[in-house]
């Protein structure tokens, strides 16, 4: 059972290690793009090519869905982010249990967007973990784990593609032992929980008064789904890259307000071809990959060839 691109690695394993995969289970075929095309989940298109039969129900605890995995009778259920929660009554049907791959350290991030989160909150290290299904959400006893380390050049989606092979790899590890019967599974202290819900469109919007290694963590966090950004002119641009500001960058040249104030958090202080540098409620960051509204995105270089962000210009509200 699983769905995006995560999951793939750990469906070819299956199938590179001999296991007999009967069945899989994925979400429906949903529209994407611009035009609204139809398209079937990566995990079913993987599927396909090696002939296996696909299960697409929108809803997997109705009765129906139940009986038809029941006749199934499946030793082992493996899920790697599926999007739907197994009910009791598919929990208990195989001999050897469900088991999923959670792309986190468990306790810790548990839910939907676990790789966001941990980027987000500015953790260096983060793993995959093996567990047994429960009926709650990734509360399970925990069988293996692998950490990998969080880069300061990794994005959301560099780390999507590091834990998807981590996960693969461990589960390859792992199953030996499950289906031998020689795993000591390992309860998750509630105490440690911190849980990663599904990233909304307020986590999107930067809040320039917070610093800039936390406006750092949320846009490489939310890159390349589902993006962060501020208003410009009243209009949303998305900040797809920003220089690491633990980095040496060229020393600013301060725009003072009426006053001689300091400069407002969201303010431009610099346009060059290294970026824009932003004033932040904790130092100053530079953008050097932007999207305006209505316009691919692009370097910032490219972008002040043809249109002017004077000094003083302010993003946000």
């Amino acid at each position: 059972m699983g769905t995006p691109d995560f999951a793939v690695p750990s469906l070819r394993l299956l199938l590179e290690e001999g296991y007999n995969v009967t069945t899989v289970v994925t979400q429906p075929d949903r529209p994407k793009g611009r035009k609204r095309v139809l398209t079937p989940p990566p995990v079913k298109v993987e599927a396909e090519k090696h002939n296996i039969p696909v299960l697409q129900p929108e809803k997997l605890r109705h009765a129906d869905s139940v009986e038809v995995l029941r006749q199934l009778k499946p030793d082992l259920i493996v899920t790697a982010a599926y999007g739907q929660i197994l009910p009791k009554s598919v929990l208990e049907l195989p001999k050897f249990g469900c088991i999923n791959i959670h792309a986190s350290l468990l306790p810790k991030y548990r839910g939907g967007a676990p790789i966001h989160h941990a980027i987000l909150r500015g953790e260096q290290v983060t793993g995959v973990t093996i567990m047994y299904m429960a009926e709650g959400l990734d509360t399970g006893d925990m069988i293996s784990k692998v950490e990998e380390a969080i880069e300061d050049t990794d994005t959301t989606g560099t780390m999507f593609e590091k834990l998807s092979l981590a996960g693969a790899d461990l589960l390859k590890r792992t199953l030996p032992d499950l289906l031998a019967g020689r795993i000591q599974a390992v309860k998750q202290n509630e105490a440690d929980a911190v849980y990663s819900p599904n990233i909304r469109r307020e986590d999107e919007l930067i809040d320039w008064s917070r610093s800039a290694v936390e406006i750092w963590n949320q846009v490489r966090g939310l890159n390349p789904f589902p993006g962060a950004y501020t208003l410009w002119n009243g209009e949303v641009m998305k900040v797809w890259s920003c220089v690491n500001p633990k980095e040496e960058v060229p020393k600013s040249r301060q725009v003072t307000q009426a006053g001689g104030a300091k400069p407002a958090p969201g303010t431009v202080l610099n346009s060059t071809e290294l970026g824009l540098e932003v004033m932040t409620g904790g130092g100053t960051l530079w953008l050097t990959e932007i999207q305006p509204s209505g316009k691919k995105a692009m370097q910032v270089s490219e972008l002040i060839r043809g249109v002017k962000i004077p000094d003083g210009t302010v993003f946000g509200n």
